[in-house]
């Protein structure tokens, strides 16, 4: 058996999770274009080539919104993505423990909503509890910029004032998802904000996109130490594949500098505390994938391939391709 047949085979006969797709943000943009169906015509058979069990779809508002139409556009998004699952025999919402063995039983792809951000709560804590009750089951403090909840890890050097860590509403927020059952991500949220989350979560949290900072200086990446604390804390690293997150130069945005990536979150959080979440922008940005270092979720397979070509043991690619975050889900939902 081949690398290809041999990844191909890990991804059908074991759990496989993308931590985090733009799915809110991509279907409500597509729509306003006269699109419909667009899980079905843009993801669908990428999910099933390689052997998708689990998406986190994001509910990302971009900047043009922000922050008058943040709620009603993070609303729209939700619901639109809710009839989509709904409307196809193949896909399943999950907001429980129960569904996550429910969908591998009956065969169906589960999907997680999760708020890339704190802006559709503006600075009301009630708020949060709606969006839990319409199924919302993660939350990212903040996208690369300043809310109510906390600052952002900005992708480039912008001029700004001085910098801040959570906010006393911020603070809040935690507290309130850690009761009502949200689970935290630090993707996009700045150093300082880290580390108050670390000193005041009680449950482990996670980073759904976000890659090593050591081998790609940006402060949208992680630093070892950062990555070493999720580990303890039992959280998980999802893997990034956004082209200037994998690497500031454009010949090295490739699966073998992505493998890196991963290898570096085994070193610093160990092998159960990474995944894949890809973050594939492609077709929000209409780029048809030039952003990213993956054109597809089938090409999931080539990172999974490369995995084994270094070495790495059948039981640590289990755990990387969907095993660490499904034991995540089942714990903390």
């Amino acid at each position: 058996m081949n690398y290809k047949e041999k990844a191909l085979k890990l991804h059908k006969e074991n759990i496989v999770i993308d931590a985090h797709l733009d799915l809110g943000a991509i279907i409500f943009e597509r729509k306003r274009k006269g699109e419909k169906k667009i899980i079905e015509n843009h993801f669908l058979n990428n999910f099933k080539k390689a052997g998708f069990n689990f998406i986190v779809g994001a509910i990302y508002v971009d900047d043009v919104y922000i922050p008058e139409l943040a709620l009603r556009v993070a609303l729209d998004q939700i619901i639109e993505l809710i009839e989509e699952v709904e409307n196809t025999d193949e896909l399943m919402l999950i907001t429980k423990k129960e569904d996550l063995k429910k969908s591998l039983d009956e065969e169906k792809i589960g999907i997680l909503l999760s708020l890339e951000g704190a802006e559709p709560i503006l600075k009301d804590l009630n708020l949060l509890t709606v969006f839990y009750k319409l199924g919302v089951r993660g939350l990212g403090l903040t996208w690369s910029r300043r809310n109510y909840a906390a600052d952002g890890s900005y992708f480039g050097n912008p001029e700004e004032g001085t910098i801040g860590g959570l906010t006393p509403f911020g603070i809040e927020v935690v507290k309130k998802c850690e009761e009502l059952g949200i689970f935290l991500d630090v993707s996009h949220l700045n150093d300082a904000g880290f580390n108050d989350l670390n000193k005041i979560a009680k449950k482990p949290f996670i980073a759904s996109h976000s890659n090593s900072r050591e081998i790609n200086n940006i402060v949208r990446n992680l630093t070892n130490e950062q990555m070493r604390k999720i580990g303890e804390n039992k959280g998980v690293i999802g893997i990034n594949s956004y082209t200037s997150i994998v690497a500031k130069h454009k010949e090295e945005q490739n699966i073998s500098k992505l493998c890196d990536h991963i290898e570096k979150i085994v070193e610093n959080a160990g092998e159960d505390s990474i995944g894949y979440g890809f973050d594939l922008c492609g077709l929000f940005y209409n780029s048809d994938g030039q952003v990213d270092v993956l054109k597809s979720h089938e090409e999931s397979l080539l990172v999974t391939e490369e995995l084994i070509k270094r070495g790495h043991s059948e039981e640590t690619i289990i755990k990387i391709i969907g095993g660490n975050f499904y034991n995540f889900y089942e714990k903390i939902l």
